[in-house]
């Protein structure tokens, strides 16, 4: 077993977001639209997500060559419905870094830390983010990246996720 381990963490990684790269948040953006923002009820459905083909087609093939790791902006307190959720569907076994819940960075800035503690010891083989600030930064970084472009746009996520580092 620890050999398996020990040969797993050579392998480069591929690091996946969730919302809107591999889990639809479409039913659940009426949450974000209102004033204030149920973030609550948000969180609370998401694990009736359903998966985005693309994205986890494109998980299932990183698979062959990386270690499938995931990077969201959802806070701790989502990690066993998260989980569930990524077993439900199928998708690699992988680490998952979570934000914690008190923190209200804007994603571009969590992420991008993460990634860089995380290329000090490993070879970050892509990043597949459907945030255009993510994907900019990370690029400027010198990382790799596949944007997800596979569903509709939500301003009111994009907000969330810019404006008060929520996801």
């Amino acid at each position: 077993m620890t050999q398996n381990n020990s040969l797993k963490s050579n392998r480069p990684l591929a690091v996946f977001d969730l919302d809107n790269t591999l889990a639809d948040t479409a039913h659940r953006q009426r949450f974000l639209e209102r004033k204030p923002r149920d973030w609550p009820a948000f969180f609370a459905a998401a694990p009736h997500d359903p998966p985005l083909t693309e994205g986890v087609t494109l998980a299932l093939e990183s698979a062959r060559e990386c270690e499938v790791a995931y990077l969201t902006g959802r806070p701790e307190r989502c990690r066993r419905d998260t989980l569930a959720w990524l077993a439900a569907h199928g998708l690699p076994e992988g680490r998952v870094w979570m934000r914690r819940n008190d923190d209200r960075r804007p994603a571009r800035s969590t992420k991008l830390e993460t990634l860089r503690r995380l290329a000090r010891d490993r070879e970050i083989r892509v990043l597949v983010d459907d945030d255009e600030l993510v994907c900019q930064d990370a690029e400027r970084a010198g990382f790799s990246v596949v944007r997800a472009r596979w569903t509709a746009e939500s301003t009111a996520l994009k907000e969330a996720q810019e404006g008060e580092g929520r996801t």
